[in-house]
């Protein structure tokens, strides 16, 4: 199903991008250009071609491995996207770390003591979290951490203008802070890092957390968790052992989508706070009217759909044997 998807999502990509507001010619060539100059550049990245065309030629270039060239920055958009990209994928293992750390313990002491305290306050998070909107968010938790308190440092980049960027081994400042010893990158790498990772989890955490509490709400009330108990098993052993993995595989599909939302998601919160990842390289290219990187950043996302949708039904089958494929 990857490879209609795939073909759909690239069709209506070249076509919505077709129709942004805006010349990408006027905008390479600048708005004072001669009209002669302008028609050559629409001629060179042909522009002037049929919209079919132009699409046919986009088809072709992407089955060489081509991904295009952003004219804003001056690089081909694949070395602007493995520059860019650990980045991304840090922030977006963070917030996610995050979320499962918060949200998996707190589903199942909701579930497992109903209606108290725990409960009633995991219902009221996910509430919290679901309907804040993380631009919001965001403002507030620099207006507070930054400019009131102090207790961070601008919220601009990954690590601070005044500190040397780890090794590079990973792209991943804080992997490569640990691998190389730097101990002053990565407590600045964690303090850059700790804010949008937090605003970024919130609307996962919200989710996971009240999947988890219902599906072990659901997975505690079946036989075989009561038979677990007059066996004289522990409430500990009973929830941790039996119900928690059995109350996963609905969880796992949730955390499997919502880890690709937050790699193709995290626009708005890279772009508060100057986070140089793909989301705000494709920002900058919306406004520059470049059509290569936003293309190719949706082919991108699709397939890590794709493949993470791959992983997680094949997951299944090592949580539940029941659903093994043979």
């Amino acid at each position: 199903m990857m490879i209609p998807s795939v073909a759909g999502i690239i069709i209506i990509t070249f076509i919505l991008t077709r129709v942004l507001p805006g010349d990408p010619a006027l905008m390479i060539t600048g708005e004072q250009a001669l009209p002669e100059f302008v028609d050559k550049v629409r001629e060179e990245y042909g522009f002037n071609e049929p919209l079919f065309i132009q699409l046919w030629d986009y088809m072709k270039q992407l089955f060489r491995g081509d991904l295009g060239f952003a004219w804003h920055t001056g690089h081909s958009v694949a070395s602007d996207f493995a520059s860019r990209f650990p980045a991304t994928l840090e922030l977006t293992l963070a917030s996610m770390a995050i979320a499962l750390i918060v949200a998996v313990p707190l589903g199942i002491v909701a579930a497992s003591k109903q209606n108290s305290i725990v409960d009633h306050i995991s219902r009221v998070l996910s509430i919290i979290g679901t309907s804040v909107p993380i631009f919001w968010l965001g403002l507030l938790l620099i207006t507070l951490f930054y400019s009131k308190l102090g207790w961070l440092p601008a919220p601009i980049g990954r690590i601070s203008g005044n500190i040397n960027p780890p090794t590079h081994i990973t792209g991943l400042y804080i992997a490569d802070s640990l691998l190389s010893g730097d101990l002053v990158a990565l407590k600045s790498s964690l303090h850059h890092l700790l804010l949008p990772a937090i605003c970024l989890s919130m609307s996962t955490m919200a989710i996971v957390t009240k999947m988890i509490r219902a599906s072990m709400l659901e997975v505690i009330r079946q036989d075989f968790m009561r038979t677990a108990k007059a066996k004289g098993l522990s409430e500990r052993a009973v929830i941790y052992k039996h119900g928690l993995i059995n109350s996963l595989i609905p969880t796992l599909t949730v955390i499997g989508l919502q880890f690709g939302a937050l790699l193709g998601g995290a626009v708005i919160i890279e772009t508060i706070f100057v986070w140089p990842g793909i989301g705000s390289y494709v920002t900058e290219s919306i406004l520059s009217a470049d059509y290569a990187p936003i293309q190719a950043m949706t082919l991108i996302s699709a397939v890590l759909y794709g493949l993470i949708n791959l992983v997680v039904e094949l997951l299944y089958g090592v949580l539940d044997p029941r659903v093994r494929y043979e």
